[in-house]
């Protein structure tokens, strides 16, 4: 099935809308995706057109855009393209929805704190200690490192 992918960087431009539906939970919010570009003549950044879409996300990843976002968080999406023209009055309308497969806040504008929901059943587990990382020096590991050969060269 060929289906068009997109990777949409912007700003939540509505409160998400959370729902617990009969087939699993539901969110929706619209995405503000902004094209910025250098402007020779005022040697300054502008802002060029804004495209509005509306992004749908399902079961667990709804849950979690409930818990999560807020309007203007600035946040990457990708999911499926979805483009719609209807008739409304007389009046063609075109929309484009994004059916979410991931969505993270924009880590290049902000910090985010990242927490895994706990499942029904799981216990919380220890936390692990941090793995030492250096090598001390003299160490086997480093010596071995020192003996690789290196690639041949080609001529």
């Amino acid at each position: 099935m060929n289906e068009t992918m997109v990777c949409a960087v912007g700003n939540v431009a509505t409160q998400p809308v959370y729902r617990e539906l009969a087939n699993g939970a539901s969110a929706r919010f619209r995405l503000a995706v902004t094209a910025r570009y250098w402007d020779r003549e005022k040697g300054a950044w502008a802002d060029g057109h804004t495209n509005f879409f509306t992004v749908w996300a399902n079961r667990a990843l709804a849950t979690n855009v409930g818990a999560s976002l807020s309007m203007g968080d600035p946040v990457i999406v990708q999911g499926r393209l979805k483009v719609r023209t209807e008739v409304r009055e007389g009046q063609s309308w075109t929309s484009a929805d994004i059916d979410a497969v991931a969505i993270g806040h924009d880590l290049s504008r902000g910090t985010s704190a990242f927490r895994r929901p706990h499942k029904e059943g799981d216990t919380p587990s220890a936390p692990r200690t941090e793995p030492n990382w250096e090598t001390e020096p003299g160490s086997p590991s480093e010596a071995a490192s020192s003996r690789r050969a290196e690639p041949a060269g080609v001529t």
